[in-house]
């Protein structure tokens, strides 16, 4: 079964000024969250900088997520790490913290040749029991899990079940499904595809776009699950200029920038990530107006 259908939110984490984690502010984005549909709460990824959390932090927030959340939705923690090693000891961390399921990136920097990505996801799963979502996205990572090696880890590993879909290669994502004959539970990592991509078997998104527009994500992949994917798409359309404002930046640049403009006062970013370009914080306002999103 899968460990949830529709619009998980790729959550940010809020700081306050000091750089601190704003524990107050996450239980009420998640509050909203949940308020607002949203299938599943993903923590501690990408948009969540984990990549400047301290190992302690990491554990705090996803125990706070799953704290916040009280089982009304899934939570799936980001345990992604280039040392194997060190995803393993996040991803036990998580689960002994009650994450329903880990978000797990492919190696960075360091990279893995593709026998290296399955000895590194079968290590990581065979010292947890949770379900895995690999997380493909080599414009970050430079590294690329073939569909192929997909297959093989989901054919061979029992609890690694899904990947978010973040090549942007919608042909890749194609053989990935006919390999695994439509089984594995593929999310888009693309706000800009989840359509296209739940047309060829996708069961929904890990959204950034979710983070300023849950109703709308949510209710767009549940159109498209209803049948109705006229509506789906033309949702999708419609949100093209706020999807591709949200990543004229580096995410999560724009998406805590937009937070802040509708005044949920998310805080800044910690280094090296900065605030955002002023032109493109213009641009990223008008869009959102244009959207029908309430500016503080």
């Amino acid at each position: 079964m899968a460990i949830f259908k529709g619009s998980g939110v790729a959550i940010v984490t809020p700081m306050k000024e000091n750089f601190e984690i704003n524990y107050d502010k996450l239980e009420e984005m998640i509050e909203f969250q949940v308020d607002q549909g949203t299938d599943c709460i993903v923590i501690a990824g990408t948009t969540g900088e984990s990549s400047t959390l301290s190992m302690e932090e990491h554990k705090e927030v996803i125990e706070a997520a799953v704290r916040f959340t009280n089982h009304r939705v899934p939570v799936v923690a980001g345990t992604g790490s280039n040392c194997t090693a060190t995803a393993v000891q996040l991803s036990q961390e998580a689960q002994e913290a009650g994450a329903d399921g880990l978000l797990i990136v492919t190696p960075y920097y360091n990279k893995a040749t593709q026998k290296g990505l399955i000895g590194h996801y079968t290590k990581i799963a065979n010292a947890v029991k949770l379900p895995i979502i690999m997380y493909n996205v080599p414009s970050r990572t430079g590294c690329n899990i073939l569909p192929e090696t997909a297959a093989y880890l989901f054919q061979n590993v029992e609890n690694i079940t899904g990947i978010k879909e973040a090549t942007g290669n919608v042909a890749q994502a194609a053989k990935t499904m006919y390999l695994t004959d439509g089984r594995l539970d593929m999310y888009s990592g693309e706000d800009g595809i989840v359509v296209p991509l739940m047309a060829i078997g996708a069961i929904g998104v890990i959204s950034v776009w979710a983070n300023i527009a849950p109703r709308k994500v949510h209710e767009m992949c549940m159109k498209f699950m209803d049948g109705d994917i006229a509506d789906a798409a033309r949702m999708q359309l419609e949100a093209e200029p706020l999807v591709d404002a949200l990543f004229s930046e580096v995410n999560p640049i724009p998406v805590k920038k937009a937070l802040n403009l509708m005044g949920m006062e998310v805080g800044p970013l910690r280094a090296p990530l900065c605030e955002m370009e002023e032109q493109n914080a213009k641009k990223l306002a008008e869009v959102m107006k244009a959207y029908g999103l309430k500016l503080a």
